[in-house]
């Protein structure tokens, strides 16, 4: 059987934890932000797990883990 290619934009977007959860960047920091209230960019700042229900999406696209 081939080997599974992973997504590239896995690659770039998402990365594992040692427990076996994905971490994300928040969306929504990129440009515009003078329209956002501080509040809002110093909760997103950074990165984030995500969601239980996504999970099993992303861990298809990535067979073999991320770096």
């Amino acid at each position: 059987m081939p080997k599974l290619k992973t997504k590239s934009g896995v690659k770039k977007r998402f990365k594992f934890t040692a427990t076996g959860k994905v971490k994300h960047g928040v969306a929504g920091k990129r440009h515009r932000l003078i329209s956002h209230n501080s509040k809002y960019i110093r909760t997103n700042r950074g990165t984030s797990v995500l969601a239980d229900a996504d999970v099993a999406h992303v861990k298809a696209w990535a067979p073999y883990g991320l770096k």
